[in-house]
């Protein structure tokens, strides 16, 4: 997810300009999807660069908005207002903040973005799997996010959102996998509002 993911092979001309055509049909769905998408809650299970697991609960309102709550004795959050992401951790009472654009989620968080511009399609091995690595190579300093779709009628665009690997401009690898996926249910901002447990920050954010 944040600091704290594919090898293609072109074996003939041919096969590449049949190939194209799949790509952009693709890469086009993953956009319908993301636009479709208002909100979603869902089960996730983070694993971080040493192997650490944790688990908790995901909750996304576009545009800017999301919350990972961690499982109970875990004291840090993670959440984005709408302008800013936030890592909070309660146990060293600190708070970190980013920028939503500059984090790889962005390309989660706007639903105006076109991924087109930054995304490239990697191979799957498996025709019910699409999987875009989007970065930016103007900003490489935002990271670069890959993330793994399977399709499925039932969610928006025929898509649903297995997971994602994220990684930092220090090459921090954040492993999400998602369960329990459900969309545009109707969420209140005050699901991501956050105690601020500097001893001179305000009571909530």
């Amino acid at each position: 997810m944040f600091a704290r993911p594919l090898v293609l092979t072109l074996l003939a001309a041919p096969a590449l300009i049949a190939a194209a055509p799949v790509q952009r049909d693709e890469l086009a769905q993953v956009q319908q999807h993301l636009q479709g998408v208002t909100s979603m809650t869902a089960a996730f299970t983070q694993t971080d660069r040493n192997g650490r697991t944790l688990t908790g609960n995901m909750t996304l309102k576009r545009p800017g908005k999301i919350r990972f709550q961690y499982q109970k004795g875990v004291p840090q959050l993670i959440v984005a207002d709408g302008s800013s992401l936030y890592f909070i951790d309660y146990q060293v009472k600190q708070v970190d903040r980013w920028p939503i654009g500059n984090s790889p989620l962005a390309v989660l968080l706007n639903p105006k973005r076109d991924i087109t511009k930054y995304a490239t399609l990697k191979p799957t091995g498996d025709p019910r799997v699409v999987s875009i690595e989007v970065h930016d190579s103007a900003h490489p300093e935002y990271g670069r996010i890959t993330m793994i779709f399977q399709k499925n009628a039932s969610a928006p665009a025929g898509l649903m959102l297995q997971g994602w690997v994220a990684l930092d401009s220090q090459n921090n690898r954040t492993t999400i996998r998602l369960s329990n996926q459900k969309f545009n249910a109707s969420i209140s901002d005050g699901a991501f509002r956050w105690n601020d447990p500097r001893p001179q920050g305000p009571r909530n954010r």
